[in-house]
């Protein structure tokens, strides 16, 4: 007798629950974040640079790489490393 108003009761508090959570994510979503601020996730623009040999433009933090006359010299593969322009 008691137990069916108690369940509704309870029924009706998660429907609310959720409702009330979908609406603050629809709102959370809608909103701008404020000016300069960076969201996660957000890759950071990296300079490339061309491989003296061929070209080919390449991430400094992965490409192989050596020192020659105090620069930073980046190539593409072992193959163009090994055809290094001498200065």
């Amino acid at each position: 007798m008691l137990l069916r108003p108690l369940l509704l009761f309870i029924l009706f508090c998660v429907i609310a629950k959720l409702f009330w959570r979908f609406i603050e994510g629809v709102v959370r979503g809608a909103s701008s974040p404020p000016p300069g601020a960076a969201r996660r996730g957000t890759p950071v623009p990296v300079k490339m640079q061309p491989c003296p040999v061929c070209g080919t433009y390449v991430v400094p933090g992965k490409a192989i790489s050596t020192v020659s006359g105090g620069t930073s010299l980046h190539f593409c593969s072992e193959k163009c490393r090994s055809e290094q322009p001498s200065r």
